[in-house]
């Protein structure tokens, strides 16, 4: 769906985008995951209007916790955050091994408050049974609705809906809203980058976000770190293009990060 984050998107380009899905894909089961900036009311009340009731049977919401965000005040008082948690109707405790006596009393304390008669499962690296995602959606709370949110449209797109134009090799995209600052630069599929230098620059980047699929001289990486934690692979398919972005929770200086991933370039 053309036009950056899911909650902009939402209304006529995402019906018709689903509508299209929907007409000719024909897929038995769909699967919709908002960014972590994503709120979930307008996608709950389109995906349940009578439109779609012949279409789709919705089932349950899952929204994946590290409990560990429970101590992070900042975090738990954002309206997403918060909304996000009451939509659901499966919370998923992720990051189990990564879990400490502290995240697991927080956890406890906010699981005795909100969970209501609601599942919870605990999980690996996002390992879940898929049966779960067959489970009835009986969340039927209202949700308030989303906050207003401040980002900047134009040229500031979602990484996502990010293209390069003929004949240029990289740019860069700036997008901020519910106190989050995001910039992600693509590159083109000549670009290639080395692979020490690139997992340092991801592992010391000042964020508490970063996720990309990057080409290195040994093939393709992709880089998922929230906080501290850094996980990495290698995987075998070539993507078009290179994308990386970063999230922070305070002003960053994009152009020196830039600057230093613009120097570890080896093509």
């Amino acid at each position: 769906i053309p036009g950056g984050c899911m909650c902009c998107v939402n209304g006529l380009p995402m019906q018709v985008g689903l509508n299209t899905l929907l007409r000719q894909g024909k897929p038995d089961r769909l699967l919709i995951e908002p960014t972590g900036l994503g709120h979930p009311k307008q996608i709950l009340d389109m995906l349940t209007a009578a439109i779609y009731e012949p279409w789709i049977d919705l089932r349950a919401t899952l929204c994946v916790l590290d409990p560990r965000q429970l101590l992070d005040e900042k975090i738990v008082t954002n309206d997403n955050f918060r909304d996000q948690l009451a939509a659901a109707d499966v919370i998923i405790s992720n990051k189990a091994d990564r879990a400490t006596e502290e995240s697991q009393r927080a956890f406890a304390a906010w699981w005795q408050t909100y969970a209501g008669d609601r599942r919870f499962v605990s999980a690996t690296r996002g390992n879940i049974d898929p049966a779960l995602l067959d489970l009835p959606r009986r969340n039927l709370a209202p949700l308030p609705a989303s906050p207003e949110h401040a980002h900047g449209h134009g040229q500031k797109q979602g990484l996502a809906a990010l293209s390069l134009p003929a004949h240029q090799r990289w740019r860069r995209s700036l997008n901020s809203g519910q106190g989050y600052h995001a910039c992600g630069w693509i590159f083109d599929a000549e670009t290639v980058f080395d692979t020490v230098a690139l997992l340092e620059w991801a592992r010391l980047a000042p964020v508490g976000r970063v996720k990309g699929v990057m080409r290195i001289a040994e093939g393709v990486v992709r880089i998922n770190r929230q906080q501290r934690d850094l996980h990495i692979e290698t995987q075998n398919v070539s993507p078009p293009d290179s994308r990386i972005e970063l999230i922070a929770d305070t002003e960053t200086d994009w152009n020196a990060l830039q600057a230093s991933l613009l120097r570890i370039r080896l093509s």
